[in-house]
């Protein structure tokens, strides 16, 4: 039974899907960290509780945006991996990254990253999607 939505607003829908900060984190973590298992995840600076991890990682696979693979028997661990869904996300975190680079005077945003996004845009979303 699909839980029930509060409206048909595309905006509404997003934030339901993606619209807490933990769960961009985790997408920024994958997308431009390659950071894959969840030990990674846990040594990202914002410290996020293990609980919230795992719930989060939880609701992006059963969204579709992330797949959860178990790594061969001799590696041990699970790995996570965006799937086409998720690298969709790929140009609003793009966005987001650039507003925040123009608007926070303390952003830990790359200067090469900022110029390379507003220099060829598509250039970047193709290198960071690998598409």
């Amino acid at each position: 039974m699909a839980a029930s939505r509060r409206s048909d607003c595309p905006i509404s829908f997003a934030l339901d899907a993606f619209g807490d900060r933990w769960t961009l984190l985790v997408i920024r973590d994958l997308l431009f960290k390659h950071k894959h298992r969840y030990s990674e995840f846990l040594v990202s600076e914002e410290r996020m509780a293990t609980n919230i991890l795992a719930d989060r990682l939880r609701k992006l696979e059963d969204a579709g945006m992330i797949t959860r693979t178990k790594a061969a028997r001799n590696a041990g661990g699970v790995t996570y991996e965006l799937t086409e869904k998720g690298l969709d996300l790929a140009p609003l975190l793009v966005e987001m990254i650039l507003w925040s680079a123009k608007h926070d005077a303390a952003t830990a945003a790359e200067p090469e990253f900022v110029a390379t996004a507003l220099q060829d845009k598509q250039a970047l979303l193709a290198a960071v999607t690998r598409l």
